[in-house]
């Protein structure tokens, strides 16, 4: 007999009144501090001006809640839609804003870059390929914080590391996977091995090859993941794969295509300080 890990944490850290702070709430929040931090040292060591991260952060932080939350109504929540498309517009728009999915999220975030580069007139798999260490590392934080709220839980097994959580009340409190853990343990696990890739390769590494790694990497593991977790919504029980297997099937293809665009053209660039960088600018911005 295995003595289970029983999960009973409290999913809120402190309230005052009506307000209250969650871990969920706060682990998302650290993912873009540290996640900017990350970014500015980045930046700082390859010549590009520090209040651009300002900027990016800002485009990141919209990019990924209106994707995450829109993504979710779309994909998980569109019997609403054809029921009572009132309700559903009204759902997604309104607080509390209770679903979020990371396709969607990832939607998002791409979009998002795709303005910022725009606008700044650089290179998007440059930009995509330094911003994907940090989405790897906000994937770790956003998964603790599904740990600490007992959501999105593996299934029942007997594995000596199961979690017994007893906050679940959605499904039977019996050893389960913790699903949650898999996640974080291996976007945190990404997020070194993609900072070491650029630390040591950058000036050589052709753009759009780390971009396609983490599409790839993450992706594959989250349909894999997925058999070791329970459906999150009840129309998936009558489908062999899951929504989120099924949504990560083109997310590898794109990644695998990242990858050969980026080794068949070999197109590398660094900065180095402000002067380059605006060379750069200046080279991006013609047309080509």
């Amino acid at each position: 007999m295995f003595n289970y890990i029983v999960w009973n944490v409290n999913p809120e850290i402190f309230h005052i009144g009506s307000f209250s702070v969650r871990w969920y709430g706060l682990l998302f929040a650290l993912g873009f501090l540290v996640g900017q931090r990350i970014i500015l040292h980045i930046f700082r060591k390859e010549g590009l001006p520090d209040d651009w991260v300002d900027t990016l952060t800002l485009y990141m932080v919209l990019a990924t809640v209106v994707g995450a939350r829109v993504g979710h109504y779309v994909f998980y929540e569109y019997p609403m839609f054809f029921a009572n498309p009132w309700k559903w517009f009204k759902e997604m728009l309104l607080p509390p804003y209770a679903g979020l999915a990371s396709h969607g999220a990832m939607v998002g975030i791409i979009t998002g870059l795709y303005l910022f580069a725009r606008s700044k007139k650089i290179n998007f798999f440059w930009i995509s390929d330094r911003i994907v260490i940090t989405v790897a590392l906000a994937g770790c934080f956003i998964r603790l914080g599904n740990l600490m709220n007992s959501e999105i839980v593996g299934k029942v097994t007997d594995i000596p590391w199961a979690f017994i959580f007893l906050n679940n009340t959605e499904f039977s409190q019996e050893p389960r996977h913790p699903a949650q853990l898999y996640e974080a343990i291996s976007c945190l696990i990404l997020c070194v091995a993609l900072y070491s890739i650029w630390n040591r390769y950058k000036t050589s590494l052709p753009q759009g090859i780390l971009t396609g790694l983490f599409m790839v990497v993450v992706f594959v593991l989250r349909f894999v993941y997925e058999f070791y977790k329970e459906n999150q919504v009840t129309f998936e029980d009558q489908m062999t794969y899951n929504l989120g297997q099924i949504l990560s099937i083109p997310a590898v293809l794109f990644g695998l295509l990242g990858i050969w665009w980026a080794i068949r053209r070999r197109e590398t660039r660094i900065f180095t300080n402000e002067a380059s960088a605006a060379q750069a600018r200046q080279e991006f911005s013609k047309p080509k």
